[in-house]
């Protein structure tokens, strides 16, 4: 089957940063689906690993989390699906990923495609899903209030593939006010479009445009970018007792600041269930059905802002310059073979 992969971290404009390659055909057993890989999309995750992480000398490495596609076939122990379901997730971290013709994935992380996508714009949405989900509702419990605080969430980095969906998520399964931060023209009309209900500036200082909309203290902060940048915007804006998730990797943060105001710090890892196959990991599967319903009942739209090509390693390598970039609105998409 074609797949693209590489053997040795280089920066992506090296000729081999990514090449294209045959690799024999995965079969599905336990609970794994065989998976006809229809796109992908590519995240900052996939990045980092390319940049960083070195495969066992003489080996090959396929990156790409984010998928949609058919399932061809099923392990023995599959019962949530059978072959010719239409499917979108994003895979695990720990094991070869979905940039090939062919993909195996455990069923307890897959779900359903939404009926009204096609697999291009599905294949934008798990791995933000997932983790917006989690961090919304797994990490800062949005669905407790804080008391005292705005009933308010601040996301930093609203354009971003995480931000896009947390937005729409927040809006449309909870009852907060949405502030999001993005910085230029055309990212502030995208994030307003997605349904934030005030834009402020993050190229300026944040915590005294979030007190000039006159709503209060935000109880909920989510930073999905740039976190080392903005702490002291964070821990000025927060409301006292509030709770704060990031899932961006600084290379430093001093959170003593945050203990004066009794703030709670979550880390959120999508990869975290499936990587340590907790009891919990069919949840997963779960909320990806939700996303779908959601998006079937027009409630959350794709955040698909581009289709870079079919998927070969010229196009990913195109994919990967653009989400280093950091000016990426929504996703980057590759679809077809």
């Amino acid at each position: 089957m074609r797949a693209v992969a590489y053997k040795t971290p280089q920066p992506i404009s090296a000729e081999t940063s990514l090449i294209d390659v045959e690799l024999p055909m995965p079969e599905a057993k336990g609970h794994d689906l065989l998976v006809e890989i229809k796109a992908i999309s590519v995240n900052p995750v996939d990045v980092k690993v390319r940049a960083h992480s070195a495969p066992p000398a003489d080996e090959l490495k396929v990156l790409g989390w984010d998928a949609a596609g058919i399932v061809k076939a099923v392990g023995a122990e599959v019962t949530l699906f059978r072959p010719g379901d239409e499917v979108f997730y994003s895979g695990v971290i720990s094991r070869p990923g979905s940039n090939a013709e062919f993909h195996l994935v455990d069923e307890r992380i897959v779900g359903a495609k939404p009926k009204s996508l096609d697999f291009a714009a599905a294949a934008a949405l798990p791995l933000t899903s997932i983790t917006a989900y989690e961090a919304l509702f797994d990490r800062l419990k949005v669905q407790d209030a804080v008391s005292g605080a705005a009933r308010s969430i601040l996301i930093v980095g609203g354009a971003g593939g995480v931000g896009s969906i947390a937005i729409q998520i927040a809006r449309a399964l909870t009852d907060l006010t949405v502030i999001a931060t993005a910085s230029r023209p055309e990212t502030q009309d995208w994030v307003k479009g997605l349904g934030a209900h005030h834009v402020v500036d993050h190229s300026k200082p944040i915590a005294p445009q979030v007190a000039a909309l006159g709503i209060g203290a935000p109880g909920f902060i989510f930073s999905t970018t740039n976190t080392d940048s903005h702490i002291g915007d964070i821990v000025e804006a927060i409301a006292p007792q509030g709770r704060f998730a990031l899932i961006d990797d600084p290379k430093t943060l001093d959170i003593v600041p945050f203990k004066r105001k009794a703030i709670s710090v979550h880390w959120e890892l999508m990869f975290t269930r499936p990587l340590y196959g907790t009891p919990d990991m069919i949840e997963q599967h779960k909320l990806l059905n939700k996303v779908s319903e959601l998006v079937d009942a027009g409630k959350i739209r794709t955040t698909l802002s581009e289709i870079v090509g079919p998927i070969n390693a010229a196009n990913l390598k195109k994919a990967h310059a653009m989400v280093e970039s950091g000016r990426m609105k929504g996703k980057a998409v590759l679809a077809g073979f």
